[in-house]
């Protein structure tokens, strides 16, 4: 049953979803064997939103907040570690308006060239992405740019929770989902789209553990930053529009070293031929460091959130 407390709903969602539907790709759902992991006879699901346009469910946010909101002349502006800026920049491209997009040092290679290629205007600096954030609403406030927020804004949330629509209509059977969590606009959308139908579980690094330590305090503070995947999983805090959804719909986290986010990166590749990145294999590094231990019979789903990487010769 819906939360009227919450500021997104099925309804919405689904309207956003027919809005962004000719900009985006229906990403496909994999299903693999339990054996393949060590994990019994079950069947498991992973669902490849790598395979969306940018390399990442980012483009759902974006093209979401651009068919919704109006552009200023200015064009639009986004602060990212990476997987947001270039489904800022893509969104932007696909729309033909200006975008300006700030990401810190940490932001990897393959993001970088990303964000060129399809034409923004790229501005790195800074070490974290709250450096990039900051830089942002300082252009936005000296351009006229309109602000895309990568998690925290409600545009963003309604359509990072299409892909949760989306997953339903492909495996209705699906009990339990692992999602990796940053800011949290991937978790609260899909949790808001199931609204406590099944069971929505955060996966994040012990680096950046920012909604752990959200839900054990009760309310949004900071956490530490770092990591492997820190470009894609690593804002200083989970977001305020973002809490109240986790807070009702996510069942809990569970948390992965950087070791086992390499070993999953390496297992997607070395058993199904799949690159992902460590922001978007930290989910799967759940089921294959033991960090979530499925009981039997369990209807598993993974997101395998995104692939933006240059690392594609995990077997040399």
């Amino acid at each position: 049953m819906s939360d009227p407390s919450i500021a997104i709903d099925e309804a919405q969602i689904t309207r956003c979803e027919k809005l962004i539907r000719p900009y985006v790709r229906r990403t496909p759902v994999m299903e693999i064997d339990g054996h393949d992991l060590g994990l019994g006879s079950g069947k498991l699901l992973l669902k490849l939103e790598l395979l969306q346009h940018s390399g990442s469910f980012k483009a759902r946010g974006a093209f979401a907040n651009l068919l919704t909101r109006e552009v200023p002349a200015a064009g639009v502006v986004a602060a990212s570690g990476g997987n947001h800026g270039a489904a800022v920049a893509f969104a932007a491209m696909r729309l033909r308006v200006p975008a300006k997009i700030f990401v810190p040092t940490v932001s990897s290679p393959a993001k970088v060239h990303r964000i060129r290629e399809y034409g923004a205007d790229l501005v790195v600096g800074g070490n974290h992405y709250a450096d990039a954030l900051a830089a942002s609403h300082a252009w936005g406030e000296q351009s006229g740019a309109m602000a895309v927020h990568a998690f925290d804004q409600h545009e963003t949330l309604l359509g990072q929770a299409t892909l949760g629509l989306e997953l339903e209509e492909q495996a209705a059977d699906v009990e339990t989902l692992l999602v990796s969590v940053g800011g949290g606009g991937l978790i609260a959308g899909i949790a808001a789209w199931y609204a406590g139908r099944i069971k929505v579980v955060g996966v994040e690094p012990f680096a950046s553990p920012t909604l752990t330590k959200a839900l054990a305090a009760g309310h949004p503070v900071d956490a530490e930053v770092g990591g492997l995947a820190a470009d894609s999983l690593a804002p200083r805090r989970i977001g305020d529009r973002v809490f109240p959804i986790a807070k009702s719909y996510v069942s809990g986290t569970v948390l992965v070293t950087d070791d086992a986010i390499r070993q999953a990166q390496l297992a997607l590749w070395r058993m199904f031929r799949v690159v992902a990145e460590p922001g978007g294999a930290a989910s799967f590094s759940a089921l294959t460091s033991g960090a979530y231990k499925p009981k039997a019979g369990e209807r598993v789903g993974v997101v395998i959130s995104g692939g933006n990487t240059t690392a594609v010769d995990f077997d040399r």
